[in-house]
């Protein structure tokens, strides 16, 4: 059993997260996302909601649904407070979500490669949702990417496409969109990765040159913009992947 993040980290996360070209860009995806596949959200939880980065620009664009979010360590939840005085925020085993059938969304932004029991986090989202209720997932992306940064961010894994695709089919969802970004980055990523032999400070990743951080918030939305064309990029540091709850069946008469 493994639920892995280093909890000094939160207070240097909150202080990067706003001008960080990738949380950014990624917040840009997750609202795109919830507003074309849950237009009508009205209950949303987000699991593993850190310092409450991702929440915050929810709040602001479904100002009239009732969010909550959720954090392993208390120690996120102290600035998540900070950021949203008015929303709920709860200490929460995600193998353990205490509701059924309750929510139009759930998120979990970058959350399931820190916990060994993936499917039964699945599982339990699958109960949580009311049916037709949706999953927004996103995650590190290949294998061959693992480096000294997903070990000292506590990751037991880098998903596959097909990995993550069978799980969450395997939970009972249906995709809806899978897609990867932080694409036109990969060489660039690839290379870093390659060169760190030695454990290193995963943050010294979003302490960037002002100057690259700007250049690369431009590749990244450009990524997005094909995203919301249609478009599904095959390879990536990075996947989003939106699913739904199917509807129950009425008994036939």
């Amino acid at each position: 059993m493994n639920i892995g993040f280093k909890t000094h980290y939160f207070k240097e996360l909150a202080e990067l997260e706003a001008g960080n070209f990738w949380f950014r860009v990624r917040n840009k995806l997750i609202i795109w996302a919830l507003h074309k596949y849950s237009p009508e959200l009205k209950s949303f939880l987000e699991i593993g909601c850190g310092t409450g980065f991702v929440i915050s620009a929810i709040s602001k664009q479904f100002p009239e649904a009732n969010l909550s979010g959720s954090e392993y360590l208390e120690e996120g939840l102290i600035y998540a407070q900070q950021r949203l005085p008015s929303t709920k925020f709860t200490q929460m085993d995600a193998r353990n979500i205490p509701c059924e059938s309750e929510l139009d969304a759930i998120g979990a932004f970058d959350v399931l490669e820190h916990i060994e029991e993936d499917e039964v986090v699945l599982q339990q989202i699958y109960k949580a949702l009311k049916p037709g209720g949706a999953i927004f997932i996103t995650v590190p992306q290949h294998r061959w990417l693992w480096s000294a940064v997903d070990e000292y961010a506590c990751h037991v894994r880098r998903y596959s496409s097909k990995e993550l695709h069978q799980k969450v089919c395997g939970a009972g969802f249906e995709i809806l969109r899978s897609t990867s970004f932080v694409s036109t980055l990969l060489p660039a990523m690839y290379v870093s990765r390659l060169l760190q032999r030695d454990k290193m400070d995963d943050m010294a990743e979003l302490r960037i040159n002002p100057i690259l951080n700007k250049i690369f918030e431009w590749f990244l939305y450009l990524e997005l913009y094909l995203i919301r064309l249609g478009i599904s990029i095959p390879v990536g540091g990075s996947r989003l992947i939106v699913a739904r709850k199917p509807m129950i069946k009425q008994a036939e008469i």
